[in-house]
């Protein structure tokens, strides 16, 4: 009998319903059914959020509700924290640049906003930029860059970490522009860096490349300075004092 009823929830594509049909409390026949579409619906929503969160590689897990915000994160005027966890800036295909010295909380505040999004049924994509050059370059020369660019297709939101580390060869920086030129106002993207934008010439070499990228990715964006010393550093004196 199981295995009849199994056989026809996977043929139904009711993922979870044979497994949860006995735990449903009910008074008559509608309420039981109310209550196994119910929990089957709950079930694949918390399925399509684990996929998400595989889907966009974080490089750890970090929730807002964890993040500590102080004096020294200056937000723009025209944002608040409530209005930036609510991820209004995701539906209006904004941006958000968080610019700071290493160790500030940039990479902690927008990987938070990344889980909250993949938990509000959003596709995110993480990347260190330096990876996503080295992607874009070997796609290149393998011929599939329509491929690569096609696997951002359905994300709502795109996370480039540590913008400066390493600077980019002229063909790794006219892809990056090209993608990011893709993006405009298709995508929300955050951008981490510990360089001003004055210094942005140092990664990409080329003036014009550098202010025409520059100006796609701040239109539209809310730039987040965090000032102070790096948290890490701080926390590894403490510990020896």
């Amino acid at each position: 009998m199981m295995d009849e009823l199994t056989e026809m929830c996977k043929v139904l594509r009711l993922a979870h319903t044979a497994r949860i049909f006995e735990d449903i409390q009910f008074e008559n026949p509608r309420q039981f059914l109310e209550g196994v579409l119910s929990k089957e619906l709950q079930l694949r929503e918390a399925d399509k959020i684990k996929r998400h969160i595989k889907k966009a590689r974080f490089l750890q897990r970090k929730s807002l509700s964890d993040f500590q915000w102080h004096e020294q994160i200056h937000l723009p005027n025209q944002l608040d924290i409530k209005a930036l966890e609510e991820l209004h800036f995701i539906r209006e295909k904004e941006n958000l640049i968080l610019t700071g010295s290493p160790g500030t909380g940039k990479t902690h505040l927008a990987t938070a906003i990344g889980y909250e999004a993949c938990n509000q049924g959003m596709e995110v994509l993480f990347y260190r930029v330096s990876d996503l050059v080295v992607d874009l370059e070997k796609a290149w020369k393998n011929d599939r860059l329509t491929t690569f660019h096609r696997k951002f297709r359905n994300v709502d939101l795109i996370i480039l970490d540590e913008m400066g580390y390493v600077p980019f060869n002229t063909n790794g920086a006219e892809l990056f522009f090209q993608l990011i030129s893709e993006w405009y106002e298709q995508k929300s993207l955050i951008i981490t860096s510990n360089l001003e934008f004055s210094q942005w010439n140092r990664i990409f070499g080329d003036s014009r490349l550098t202010a025409a990228l520059v100006d796609r990715v701040i239109h539209h964006a809310h730039i987040l300075n965090f000032m102070g010393d790096s948290f890490r550093i701080t926390h590894a004196l403490s510990r020896n004092n």
